[in-house]
């Protein structure tokens, strides 16, 4: 018994120190790959099992020591070529690098295109500010100081004043419906008279002369912008049968009342300002005032006329007339 127990107390002692190398061996194989882990587990006695784990062990060490050599190679590889000058280029890829560079003529010439239209828009839309805009803000302000200035010579006394100037004011037209107070010149001219948003009287420079407001018998023929340049006729259109005309002079005021329109005419219908226009209404001289304006709107393709007649004359020393008192 004894001698049986010391056997097999010495074979437990080799079998748990063969175990714990072997373990430790097939462990480190596992950690570097794949094949330590397949070693470890091939059959057979325990020197086989030994030298499998062995191997496995050394395998994997020349497996990392290789990888680390390599990468070490590329590192430094990597390096001398960030560190290596570049090869200067030759004068023919130093052209083609530069006209690459360039924009092509097709793009510039696109953008010259682009800024051309974008400066021409600006343009444009500055033309049309002034003309809608700034036209009738200049010419208003200049109109109302002009009526103001007349009324204040008429303060200062002094009679009707009958020759007058191309271009001269003489009298203030009012439309009440449509809150017009404007200054009346001699003459039909467009720069000196009409674009300082004036109303102009057709005398013999006109081509045709019209009567004056104090005449006994005729046509009181006037003309004012319809746009811009304060455009005191924008809304003549609207007048309607009725609606009273009022032309103040140095001596009188008159009044006028709306009797007939004609939307659409040739500008070189002249009959509409005659001493009794056809298509009027009227059937024989009398004392008669006609406006005329361009129309349609914002063009000047024919005219737009509108037909009065004088139903009240009053002097301006007795005050204003029941169309205006209020």
């Amino acid at each position: 018994m004894a001698l049986r127990q010391a056997e097999q107390s010495g074979d437990d002692t080799v079998s748990r120190e063969t175990s714990a190398t072997v373990s430790r061996e097939t462990d480190a194989a596992i950690a570097v790959s794949r094949e330590t882990t397949t070693a470890a587990l091939v059959t057979g006695g325990r020197a086989a099992r030994r030298k499998a784990a062995q191997a496995a062990a050394k395998r994997g060490g020349r497996h990392g020591r290789r990888s680390a050599r390599t990468a070490s190679a590329s590192a430094s590889a990597a390096a001398t070529d960030a560190e290596a000058p570049k090869v200067p280029m030759t004068r023919v890829e130093a052209r083609r690098a530069q006209r690459a560079a360039k924009d092509s003529p097709g793009l510039i010439a696109s953008r010259a295109l682009g800024e051309v239209f974008i400066t021409l828009g600006v343009l444009m839309l500055l033309f049309v500010t002034y003309q809608l805009w700034w036209t009738n803000v200049m010419a208003d302000e200049e109109a109302g100081g002009a009526a103001n200035n007349l009324q204040h010579q008429w303060e200062q006394g002094g009679g009707e004043k009958k020759n007058l100037a191309d271009g001269e004011r003489f009298g203030i037209m009012y439309i009440p419906k449509l809150d017009v107070k404007a200054p009346i010149a001699q003459g039909i001219d467009k720069h000196s008279v009409l674009d300082h948003g004036m109303i102009g009287h057709y005398d013999a420079a006109s081509g045709i002369k019209t009567a004056m407001p104090w005449d006994k018998a005729g046509n009181f023929a006037v003309a004012a912008h319809r746009n811009t340049h304060g455009e005191p006729f924008r809304y003549i259109n609207r007048l309607t049968k009725g609606d009273k005309i009022v032309v103040e002079t140095q001596s009188a005021y008159y009044t006028y009342e709306m009797e007939s329109v004609l939307p659409q005419t040739s500008p070189s219908n002249t009959s509409v300002i005659g001493p009794v226009p056809p298509g009027s209404g009227f059937t024989g001289p009398g004392r008669y005032i006609t406006l005329t304006t361009c129309t349609p709107e914002f063009t000047s393709t024919y005219r737009l006329i509108v037909w009065g007649k004088m139903v009240d004359e009053r002097p301006r020393s007795k005050g204003k007339p029941e169309a205006l008192a209020g």
